[in-house]
């Protein structure tokens, strides 16, 4: 750029805000499509996340009745996390154009966790136990009848509640 130059210095401004334009209806455009779609390694939950990681579609398949609460659970949240780790590289993805080298792209890259750290939590699924949930415990068989409840006692009459009027206002 040539300071010297007025016309070209204003010419390059332009053509700069227009690719940034350009890049921000793209991103805009592609923002809205991003989604990630994950099926758990034994099929059992298949999960749909948007851009933004909330949850678009659950399905279970047939297994997912064999895996218990404490299995199918782990498998949902696991399935939904690999999925939202995805829609966010997407989002990452789209962004780069943009905003590769600011402060904003290194703090969305900076919260998308490693795979390393997914390793360290292992796979959860894997670490539930398989004993059967105790049964819940019988209710009683009958319950005795409730005591009499007396009568309630009657207060002042009415008479007596007109004369504290004047002194109580409320």
């Amino acid at each position: 750029m040539n300071p010297a130059n007025p016309t070209q210095w204003v010419e390059e401004y332009e053509a700069k805000l227009a690719d940034l334009k350009k890049k921000s209806e793209d991103l805009t455009e592609n923002f809205a499509a991003a989604s990630a779609t994950v099926t758990s390694k034994d099929g059992s939950v298949t999960v749909t996340v948007g851009p933004n990681g909330g949850l678009q579609n659950l399905q279970l398949g047939h297994r997912a009745v064999e895996l218990g609460a404490a299995r199918l659970t782990a498998a949902i949240l696991e399935t939904a996390r690999q999925a939202q780790k995805q829609a966010a590289l997407q989002v990452l993805e789209l962004f780069k154009p943009l905003g590769e080298g600011t402060e904003a792209y290194q703090m969305v890259s900076d919260s998308i966790p490693d795979d390393e750290d997914a390793e360290e939590t292992g796979d959860a699924y894997d670490e539930i136990d398989d004993d059967p949930e105790p049964a819940p415990a019988a209710p009683p068989a009958s319950r005795p009848a409730a005591a009499p409840q007396p009568q309630p006692v009657r207060g002042r009459s009415r008479a007596d509640d007109d004369d504290d009027d004047d002194n109580q206002p409320w």
